[in-house]
């Protein structure tokens, strides 16, 4: 499972003209999902996110969650994530999962995200969507569980 974390001032995410989903101050998080993740893996990751200390104190230290600023999350389902580009122009995704396993663990992922009690926004699995984002620092982080199992139990 992979995610692309930005720190943003506001982000939104539109399909077919309407506001799907919207947050002020907070993170809004890029989710790939590939066929072997787990659900123990969304769990991890959510909560990973949620806890990370990418926001400002008064020291001007990345010291602060988006839970201590009062800040929201914004997830939007992106398989593009596991774009292969090794080989030729055109990437290959075969590594993303099928939306039989993706569209559960994407759930999971966004559950798992609420049940930190911060408040959480998304898009639409599968659908056409317009993302627009303002982004502070800016700030960008990736996740890879299958990175972190190296070093963290996952």
């Amino acid at each position: 499972m992979r995610a692309l974390i930005q720190r943003v001032k506001r982000a939104s995410v539109t399909i077919d003209g309407q506001v799907k989903g919207q947050i002020g101050p907070g993170l809004l998080i890029l989710l790939g999902v590939q066929e072997e993740d787990s659900e123990e893996q969304a769990r991890y990751l959510a909560e990973k996110c949620a806890g990370l200390r990418i926001f400002t104190d008064e020291d001007d230290k990345m010291n602060r969650s988006v839970a201590d600023i009062g800040g929201g999350l914004l997830v939007v389902s992106q398989f593009t994530l596991y774009g292969d580009c090794r080989r030729g122009k055109r990437p290959s995704f075969t590594r993303a999962a099928r939306p039989e396993t993706a569209i559960p663990l994407y759930e999971s992922f966004v559950q798992h995200c609420r049940a930190t009690g911060l408040p959480v926004e998304t898009g639409e699995f599968g659908a056409d969507m317009q993302v627009e984002l303002i982004n502070d620092g800016p700030v960008t982080i990736w996740m890879d569980t299958d990175e972190m199992k190296k070093g963290a139990k996952v």
